[in-house]
């Protein structure tokens, strides 16, 4: 069963996953986006490195943009994050958060697996990223699609 893009969540569950973000990038220098596609066409890792060059993600100061991808009619996701982040952590770095969206996605609850994701993620990059005084917000907080 195909779903539409545009129904995959709600108006009001696309502000409050822009608002986890927001609240995420509060004490973290790091950005992250999230970016929902009806299908991956195959490799999902490789799609997600391919948004995210898309998205200009890689333009951040400390290279420490993550991306959250989304295929939805295939129900799949990946997390992408960039080498600033990856060349500081451990490898299984991201293993906690897409547990946790995975288990909300796996019971239909997309918005709050999202919202959990994007928090989780939060928490995990102030610890190597945490927030400066000058920090800007390099990229915008919006939901990409296509």
């Amino acid at each position: 069963m195909s779903i539409n893009i545009e129904d995959f969540l709600s108006t009001k569950e696309e502000q409050d996953i822009v608002d986890a973000i927001r609240e995420a990038e509060q004490n973290t220098s790091g950005e992250i986006r999230v970016h929902l596609e009806h299908s991956s066409q195959g490799n999902i890792e490789k799609r997600a490195l391919e948004i995210f060059y898309t998205l200009k993600m890689e333009n951040t100061k400390l290279q420490n943009a993550v991306l959250i991808y989304v295929a939805v009619n295939d129900r799949q996701f990946a997390i992408y994050g960039d080498k600033g982040i990856n060349n500081v952590v451990p490898s299984n770095f991201w293993d906690s958060t897409k547990n946790s969206i995975e288990k909300h996605f796996k019971s239909g609850n997309f918005k709050q697996g999202l919202v959990d994701g994007i928090l989780m993620a939060g928490e995990q990059l102030k610890i190597h990223f945490p927030i400066a005084k000058d920090d800007i917000n390099e990229l915008p907080n919006d939901i990409t699609t296509s």
